[in-house]
């Protein structure tokens, strides 16, 4: 039977599986979500035997119905192949007394290859499903990870143009280096002068400006998206969760049907909320950890049932989360309204024009499952450098926040018994500079490449392929605009 997608605004506005992957957001400017949330078809224990693509297509197939066998089977193998430095693809390591699932060993050494390294190939295999003959453009912010890891995937793919606007000042060295030297004669990167919000907020608008819609169609062009508002992005998040599950079985840390805690550093709210998916599939989670750096608004939000934007931005070492408007949360609340479209889109509409919406009882009830806390940057610092002091082990700053809230967590509740996972988000290597001055500030160079042999030296790992490349690499993208602008260069690029 075909999963039926719909409008988190809008109940009259349905999509299969792949017309919404081809859309990416409804055209009232919400989400596609599932109208329910499918049961795995495996056995808890049985997951223990499969290979990661095996877990893959048990869970994919049931969000993405109208893809034939043969059609999502060849996406998974093209998409989960030697990219990854590791066979397993998603590692689990024990450190410290919790499970750290290393999501970081894709060819952009961040969490965000795990969906993008598939996303264009559903993309691509959704166009020619419902007979798409414009081109696809690609329409992407990034705080800092999703740029790189979709320019990758969608460099040089026929039939696409793959645009990214990032915050000019609010990524990390490495990070806008991995971005500007992207081959790929389908590939365009743009710093904007403003936050991540900024850049979300203006390509939110292009999608739903609907006279853009009509030119870029005149002139053989659609958008579609690569954030993690495209169900496409989303569903391949959750079969990460389902294979930690796994891994926590094959290593005796429960048994079937014993349930797992799950600590996520969370921005745009799509890595927790798809192991909330997992958990609805039937994979046993007590609790979701949602963890916040110094933009808290998720914590707020978890603590008081009011989601407040109306605050003061920070810069910091774990840029990917310094988001103040968190997309994904959208779903959440839509579930939690009762699956009312009506009221999910008065909570939208007040967070645009007033900046914030407060949720009813009834619905902060619905979200004890969830626990939200918070690091700061001078306890992210003191946790990197612990952690490795005591186990030899190097985190980026996303895990350390993560691990922080834990930590928070496990004093609040005093569940300490529970096997938790803590997603570790992206390579030390991403932010060497935060990270060695954590470990020593002594370690100190101009240069964030010179920081990266210290790294090798100090964490005794390999230093990954990603960062190699973009050493002595070329910079081919420079373009820099203001957020009023990002029409008119979306507009010069396509010659429109």
């Amino acid at each position: 039977m075909n999963l039926v997608y719909h409008s988190t605004r809008n109940s009259e506005e349905t999509a299969t599986a792949s017309e919404a992957i081809l859309k990416g957001l409804t055209s009232d400017g919400g989400l596609f979500v599932p109208d329910s949330i499918p049961k795995l078809n495996v056995a808890l224990e049985d997951l223990t035997k499969m290979s990661y693509q095996e877990i893959a297509y048990a869970v994919m197939k049931e969000f993405l119905t109208d893809f034939t066998e043969e059609e999502l089977k060849t996406c998974i193998n093209n998409a989960y192949d030697s990219k990854f430095d590791t066979e397993e693809i998603a590692v689990t390591k024990k450190v410290d007394g919790a499970y750290y699932l290393e999501l970081f060993h894709g060819a952009t050494i961040a969490f965000k290859d795990m969906a993008l390294s598939i996303l264009p190939h559903l993309l691509v295999t959704s166009a020619r499903k419902n007979n798409v003959k414009n081109e696809i453009v690609i329409l992407t912010a990034t705080s800092g990870d999703t740029g790189k890891a979709a320019l990758a995937g969608f460099a040089d793919v026929p039939g696409t143009k793959i645009i990214v606007f990032y915050p000019k000042s609010g990524v990390s060295p490495i990070q806008e280096k991995q971005m500007v030297t992207q081959k790929g004669n389908n590939t365009y990167v743009i710093g904007i002068k403003g936050n991540f919000d900024d850049a979300q907020t203006g390509v939110k608008k292009m999608f739903s400006n609907k006279e853009l819609a009509k030119v870029m169609n005149d002139n053989g062009f659609q958008f579609s998206s690569a954030n993690s508002i495209n169900i496409g992005r989303l569903v391949p998040q959750v079969v990460y969760y389902v294979k930690a599950y796994a891994d926590l079985l094959k290593q005796g840390a429960l048994k079937a049907g014993e349930p797992m805690n799950v600590v996520v550093p969370t921005g745009n709210f799509g890595n927790i909320l798809a192991s909330y998916y997992a958990k609805q599939m039937g994979i046993p989670i007590n609790k979701f950890v949602c963890a916040s750096n110094k933009n808290k608004v998720l914590f707020d939000f978890f603590e008081t049932g009011k989601y407040d934007r109306n605050r003061e931005f920070y810069v910091t070492t774990s840029p990917s989360m310094d988001i103040l408007i968190s997309s994904n949360l959208e779903r959440m609340i839509y579930r939690i309204a009762g699956n009312d479209p009506k009221q999910c889109a008065e909570f939208m509409a007040a967070l645009t024009k007033d900046g914030e919406y407060v949720i009813t009882d009834a619905m902060k009830a619905e979200l004890s499952e969830f626990f939200g806390a918070f690091g700061s940057e001078e306890e992210t610092a003191v946790k990197i450098k612990e952690v490795y002091d005591k186990e030899g082990y190097v985190m980026d700053t996303h895990t350390a926040v993560a691990a922080v809230a834990y930590d928070k967590y496990k004093a609040a509740t005093g569940d300490d018994k529970t096997p938790t996972i803590i997603a570790s988000t992206a390579s030390p290597y991403k932010f060497t500079r935060s990270v060695m001055d954590a470990i020593d500030p002594a370690y100190d160079a101009e240069d964030d490449f010179e920081l990266v042999d210290e790294l090798n030296k100090v964490s005794k790992t390999e230093i990954p392929k990603a960062i190699e490349e973009i050493r002595t690499a070329p910079v081919l993208h420079d373009t820099v605009c203001e957020t009023v602008a990002m029409e008119d260069e979306v507009k010069k690029i396509l010659g429109i």
